[in-house]
């Protein structure tokens, strides 16, 4: 048992979880028009994140940016004009994650908004079934048919089960990188018509924030787990829009009524404990919208959580 009078002795369960983490950055602010997710991986890195994964015993690896093209710099202005380049910069990622997942490292992608998911997943999944816990206030699940915004951070979940155009649904290796029934939606409250259409003709399961008040974070968690039981590798998708605004304010897409402290963590503890997880996103960290980094300093200690770090 640690010394609870000695400074430097690891507290709270801290020290439990010994992993290699490698952590890549994807500043790419493309897949929305609200700017300032770009900066997520810098405030995700000054909050601490490499030090806090230290002191639970985690070994980390900081593997740098992909970098992107600035945004100002490119012609286009917005929406479907820039599919082109998030494909771009995805194709860049799926790389990198094959390769952290050869070296037999976990990857720790840090967003950027959610359509760096196209590569990351791809990536995740080259050669392998993976189950997909998608943690989100929004279904993700649009294609360019049925956005009504344009934005492709809307689009990933539904290019990654092969719906919508085949730039995305072909990125890194031809057609779906997981099987729907692999993938698994948790704090959704915030879906467009055509996506609850798509998502219920598919067979995705969903867990909405009325599950989560009436049956209670643990048990959906559970379920959740039971639900992807038949596969052996997790990927954690986690948009800090998830979180109620009250929470994490620095998000570009706030939706009232999501997760709180609490229940977050929780989430994040009983996935650690499944003992599956092997990669894992943090995304739609906006700083210019944020108060003093609170979303990232929240991020960085669910990102704790998930790699092992209990009360006690």
């Amino acid at each position: 048992m640690p010394d609870r009078t000695d400074p430097t002795a690891p507290r709270d369960g801290e020290g439990r979880a010994p992993r290699r983490v490698r952590l890549i950055g994807i500043p790419m602010d493309y897949g929305q028009a609200r700017r300032g997710v770009d900066m997520g991986p810098a405030a995700l890195r000054h909050a601490g994140l490499a030090e806090r994964l230290r002191r639970i015993g985690v070994e980390v690896v900081d593997g740098g940016n992909v970098e992107p093209p600035i945004r100002d710099t490119l012609p286009d202005r917005g929406g479907l004009a820039y599919m082109d380049h998030v494909v771009a910069v995805c194709e860049r990622v799926y790389r990198e994650a094959r390769a952290a997942i050869e070296a037999e490292e976990m990857p720790l992608f840090l967003g950027g908004d959610h359509s760096l998911s196209l590569g990351t997943v791809a990536g995740i999944a080259h050669g392998r079934r993976v189950g997909v816990l998608w943690v989100d206030a929004h279904g993700d699940f649009n294609t360019p048919e049925t956005s009504a915004s344009g934005n492709i951070h809307g689009m990933p979940l539904a290019a990654l089960v092969g719906l919508g155009d085949p730039r995305m649904t072909d990125l890194g290796t031809p057609g779906p990188k997981v099987r729907p029934e692999d993938v698994v939606l948790i704090g959704v409250r915030d879906l467009d018509e055509p996506e609850r259409v798509q998502m219920r003709r598919v067979g995705v399961q969903v867990f909405t924030m009325r599950d989560l008040d009436e049956l209670g974070v643990a048990v959906v968690t559970r379920r959740a787990l039971d639900h992807l039981s038949r596969v052996e590798h997790l990927h954690v998708s986690l948009d800090m829009d998830a979180l109620d605004p009250s929470e994490a304010p620095g998000v570009g897409t706030p939706v009232d009524g999501g997760l709180t402290f609490r229940e977050a963590h929780l989430l994040m503890e009983l996935l650690a404990q499944d003992g599956r997880v092997h990669s894992a996103d943090l995304v739609e960290v906006n700083p210019i919208l944020d108060n003093r980094n609170e979303t990232a300093r929240l991020a960085v200690g669910l990102v704790a959580s998930l790699m092992g770090k209990v009360i006690y």
